[in-house]
């Protein structure tokens, strides 16, 4: 079914027109280009984030067809997770989580949020998935575990007279995805009003849904800057499946837009030292390093699962003139910032932040 993107309806989950802010004290440090960063973890929701722009439409859907629930998907510690569930709060909805791994001993970071706002979380026992040879099979393994586990909470709720909206992982649907398409107009127009000259933006790449709204935002409103995405995990999802994504979505919307798989640009940094860092949530040193920078620099601050790595890629990017000396850049804040609180990133924070060195008893 086609959609006419310019009539699609959302509901205000959070707040739209955020930030797009010059970064003197960091841009003296790096000694290039000027930089920019656009403030998506302003978005005021739940502390704010990239997933309310998706959440917009995806609620809107919900409310018009009925639904009374919201159920979706991600790791422990899921930011998206959060947001959604904020949401489904703030216009009268149940929540379910199904997160990905065992249930932490401590609460913590988003799960503490996560539960304030109401919503019922489920841990979906992996550990066969795990044993699985990496590859398709494990890959089967986790989507059959999925759609078990999901198909029992689901018939659970149904019994009960609920009627649930599953969302993909990340809001990773075509609906969700123009939350981003129409943020690339909003970046235009605070460009044009800030004579901002911007030549580049810098974006995460995880589940891709983000970014595949940037890339086509920007190809539909002929932007002045080129995507480029950094990816969250040693192990991105592919430039195939991004643009295979990226060409549904155009079809839902009837764009007239085709993504080859070469015209998406992903940066990942040097083989032994990937800007992805460690792993997925892996508490990662130079991560934090890259963290402080722009705590010190800005008094922006940024978390160790996403928006630190997006933001060593930025700096990297340009340290390493791959984004061109001089040239101006923006770095896309997309929030999480509750994730610094969790238990595996504060154990690793301890030594490095509160020391005897560094902290005066008088």
């Amino acid at each position: 079914m086609k959609i006419s993107l310019n009539t699609l309806e959302r509901v205000e989950v959070g707040v739209l027109n955020t930030p797009l802010e010059y970064m003197p004290r960091l841009t003296e440090k790096l000694g290039k280009g000027n930089l920019y960063i656009k403030r998506d973890d302003m978005t005021g929701l739940a502390f704010g984030g990239n997933k309310s722009r998706k959440l917009d439409y995806i609620v809107k859907y919900a409310l018009d067809n009925n639904y009374t629930t919201l159920l979706t998907y991600g790791g422990v510690q899921t930011n998206h997770g959060r947001m959604t569930i904020a949401a489904a709060s703030k216009f009268g909805l149940k929540s379910i989580l199904m997160c990905y791994g065992d249930k932490p001993e401590i609460l913590s970071g988003n799960l503490v949020l996560d539960r304030m706002l109401g919503a019922e979380i489920v841990f979906m026992d992996v550990s066969e998935a795990r044993k699985a040879t990496p590859g398709p099979e494990q890959i089967k393994a986790y989507v059959d575990k999925r759609i078990s586990a999901t198909e029992m909470i689901v018939k659970k709720y149904e019994a009960q007279g609920d009627k649930v909206l599953i969302i993909p992982i990340g809001g990773h649907n075509a609906i969700g995805t123009a939350g981003y398409i129409f943020a690339v107009k909003e970046i235009i127009a605070q460009m044009k009003a800030q004579n901002i000259k911007a030549k580049y933006l810098v974006a995460g790449y995880g589940s891709t849904g983000t970014f595949a709204g940037l890339w086509i935002g920007a190809k539909y409103y002929n932007a002045p800057f080129e995507v480029i995405g950094i990816p969250m995990s040693p192990s991105p999802a592919s430039q195939e499946s991004c643009a295979t994504f990226i060409n549904e979505v155009c079809e839902t919307f009837d764009l007239n837009i085709v993504c080859n798989p070469e015209d998406i640009r992903i940066e990942q940094g040097p083989d032994h030292d990937k800007y992805a860092g460690l792993g997925y949530n892996i508490p990662d040193p130079k991560t934090r390093e890259y963290m402080y920078m722009l705590a010190r620099t800005e008094g922006i601050l940024t978390d160790p699962c996403y928006t630190g790595k997006t933001f060593r890629g930025f700096c990297e990017l340009i340290q390493n003139n791959i984004i061109p000396n001089g040239q101006d850049a923006i770095y896309l804040h997309t929030g999480g910032t509750p994730a610094i609180w969790t238990q595996e990133h504060l154990n690793e924070i301890q030594s490095e932040l509160w020391n005897d060195k560094d902290i005066t008893i008088i």
